[in-house]
This record gives structure tokens, sequence and C-alpha cells, in this order.
């Protein structure tokens, strides 16, 4: 058998895996986020009336702070967050492009497979029925789910284990936010860092608990669902 590249368990022993969704599931270059980041500065300029600017540095500020916008509000302004996701998330999906090859992937790949998101619920729902994945994932884990408490909190991790009734030690999860995936791997959980370039998904790049580094999502899911060679 061949051990994963930085430890954890070989990716034929994996039986659960588990994606981030933005940025994971599909391409950051799609800018999605973008149009994401842009509506909520919309919701806090009219929320606070400031400027768009003014909203802007708001929101990363909360977001470098508390995890996500959505905590920072909650907890510094006892912001109810069902009008936040509703409005944040109604976004345009076509720079998203059709991805034949990741519905193929995903059904080669063996296992139960979960999305688990600091996003709303339909958030993700609409994004797996625009790929057309939808009927590869047994369950999606949101933000609600976490009771409002996102990733990297342990909390949201033990709480996806819990109810979704799998073993940490033999579940994978993928993630383009390293520091995300440090609870994880505390769990025994094998990791995938999806790369990129932004000072928020390279913070706490550490190889203890990063156990694959990934380029390119489908090609290496490919290379995951092929038997070894024994």
């Amino acid at each position: 058998m061949t051990p994963a590249p930085r430890g954890g368990r070989p990716l034929h022993e994996i039986e659960t895996w588990v994606f981030d969704l933005d940025n994971t599931l599909y391409p950051a270059a799609c800018n999605l986020f973008v149009l994401i980041e842009k509506r909520m500065n919309e919701f806090i300029a009219e929320e606070f009336k400031v400027s768009l600017e003014e909203a802007h540095e708001i929101r990363r500020a909360y977001f470098l702070k508390h995890g996500t916008t959505l905590r920072g509000l909650m907890l510094d302004n006892g912001m109810h967050p069902k009008r936040f996701l509703d409005y944040v998330h109604e976004v345009d999906l076509s720079s998203i492009p059709a991805n034949p090859a990741l519905i193929q992937a995903l059904e080669d790949l063996p296992g139960r497979k979960i999305v688990f998101t600091n996003g709303s619920h339909r958030h993700a729902e609409r994004i797996l029925d625009w790929l057309s994945i939808s009927h590869h994932f047994s369950g999606i884990f949101d933000i609600v789910a976490c009771d409002y408490v996102p990733k990297p909190d342990p909390s949201g991790y033990q709480t996806l284990i819990r109810r979704h009734d799998f073993d940490p030690r033999s579940a994978l999860m993928v993630e383009d936010i390293a520091k995300n995936l440090k609870p994880a791997a505390a769990l025994g959980m094998t990791t995938a860092w999806i790369k990129g370039v932004k000072d928020w998904q390279v913070a706490d790049l550490q190889e203890d608990h990063i156990h694959h580094v990934v380029d390119d999502l489908v090609p290496w899911l490919v290379e995951a669902a092929k038997k070894p060679v024994v």
C-alpha cells in the first residue's frame, strides 16, 4: 500500500469524503465569491448607512476576526442571520462552467460524500444543482447546522461527525483554506488542501495537518479513485 504523501490514510481506504463548497467544488478562478463579497458589501452599506468602501473594510475585518462576516455581524451587532444569508447568496451562477469531468470523477470515487460549508444549505444546493452533482452527495452540513459557529471552530467538525455518523480516521476533508483543515486533522481525518494564493487561504499552512496539496481537484479525484496495484 502506498502511504499518503505527507501522512494520513491511503486514499483507497477513505470511506467518507468531506468537501468544502466555495472555491473547492468549483475553481476560484470563476470569481463567484467576488460576487458574494459584493453583495455582502451592499448589505452592510445599506444596514449601517456607510459607503461601499467602508462596508468592504467592515466585512474584511469581521471575516479575519470571526471566520465569517456573518459571525461578526451576529456577535458585534446582534444581526439576525437569515436576512444576511438570504441576500448575499442570491448570486448569478453563470460564471461557473459545466464540468462533466467532475461529475464522472465523483461517480467513480467510492464512499460517501458530504458538503461542509460556512455558507447556507440553499447556497450549497444551488451550486450542486448547477453543477449537476447533487445526487453524488448524501448530505450538506451548513453554517446553520454549526449553530452559526464557522470553520475552523472544532465544535462544527465534531457535530458533523456525530450527525453523519462516520469514523474520522477513515474520512478525508478537502478545503481551499488551510487553517480549516487543522481541526479535521486533529480529529484523525486525512486532509487535502486546494492550493490558493490569498492570505486567508495560506494562513497556518503547515505540513503536519496538510496531507495532500492539490493543484486541480478533478485529476486528483481521478487518481484517488484508482485501486492500488498489488
